[in-house]
């Protein structure tokens, strides 16, 4: 081969790889999503793979339920419900109580999660890094559901208003929280002019029941929480309402996503959305726990996240995945 005929056939070789490459990137179609994923039809969550090969459908269903309080309190709250999930799918059904949201992302990312309810603000990163399909979550009788961001104090405290803040410490939960922290430190910014570490101090403590805690015994000076946990921390009589003020209330939040891993086996998938619209509520533990809520209803993430991702990109968040 001549010198001029090997650089004619270099330049087609790379030629044929760049348009291979260009090939490759329109049939696989991802957004935001990370490259593990394909995204053809548009709905933003991660396509199950095409290689049947690639489908899982394992002998042990994992589930797990956002740790935003004691894992060991909602393992007991859904031990009906995982024996409803084991009678209709067929598989032995194991709760992960995970401890943080990180845990749980990486959990369903490496395949070791099969089924989970993810809290509100950590949908988007897990849709876009571990393959979260989410298809429900909890409502109540009328159709209604969701919860609000508020921003406590203790009862005694002189702070008044979300502008008292000002050069304070302010309690979030987790970065990837929306009530916990996108929202509130969000709103702070836009609408009381308080930025994050030069105008208060942001402090993270973990889970919202922690943050609750810490202000009740004057940890914390004041604490962004969901509504919903709070409410379910006063019905358990964890704590005294009495003890706590509310200094600001957000607009409704779609509330935790429940879904599946997006290489789980079609037939399967069916069986996972059956068990839960299927669920009796009347006279379970959950019920008990989720006084408000009686059903699942069905959601999509393009549709029913679109505030959150609004908030996301306001607050320059990115779905980065390591």
């Amino acid at each position: 081969m001549t010198p001029k005929t090997l650089s004619i056939f270099i330049a087609a070789l790379v030629g044929a790889i760049g348009m291979s490459a260009v090939a490759s990137a329109q049939d696989c179609p991802r957004g935001t999503l990370d490259k593990a994923y394909c995204d053809r039809d548009g709905d933003l969550v991660a396509d199950a793979p095409t290689d049947p090969k690639q489908l899982v459908n394992p002998q042990t269903l994992i589930f797990s339920y956002t740790p935003v309080e004691d894992p060991a309190v909602y393992q007991k709250a859904w031990d009906g419900f995982v024996k409803h999930l084991e009678k209709i799918t067929g598989k032995r059904v194991v709760f992960f109580p995970v401890q943080s949201n990180a845990a749980q992302l990486e959990a369903m990312r490496s395949g070791r999660l099969h089924v989970a309810g993810v809290n509100t603000g950590g949908n988007p990163i897990a849709v876009n890094c571990a393959g979260f399909v989410p298809f429900t979550m909890m409502a109540a009788k009328d159709g209604s559901f969701g919860y609000e961001m508020e921003i406590v104090v203790h009862a005694d405290s002189p702070i008044k208003a979300p502008a008292d803040l000002k050069g304070k410490k302010v309690a979030f939960t987790a970065p990837t929280s929306n009530s916990g922290y996108k929202a509130p430190s969000a709103i702070l910014q836009a609408d009381f002019g308080l930025e994050a570490k030069k105008d208060y101090e942001p402090v993270f403590s973990g889970k919202h029941d922690n943050s609750i805690l810490a202000v009740i015994n004057k940890d914390y000076e004041s604490a962004a929480v969901a509504n919903s946990v709070l409410s379910r921390m006063i019905e358990r009589k964890v704590i005294d309402p009495t003890k706590l003020r509310s200094i600001y209330k957000s607009e409704t939040f779609p509330t935790s996503g429940y879904g599946h891993a997006h290489n789980l086996n079609p037939k399967l998938v069916e069986k996972v959305k059956e068990a839960f619209f299927t669920f009796q509520w009347e006279g379970s533990a959950l019920k008990q726990e989720f006084q408000k809520e009686d059903r699942f209803i069905p959601i999509t993430y393009k549709k029913d996240w679109n505030l959150i991702r609004k908030i996301d990109e306001a607050t320059g968040v990115k779905y980065t995945c390591k």
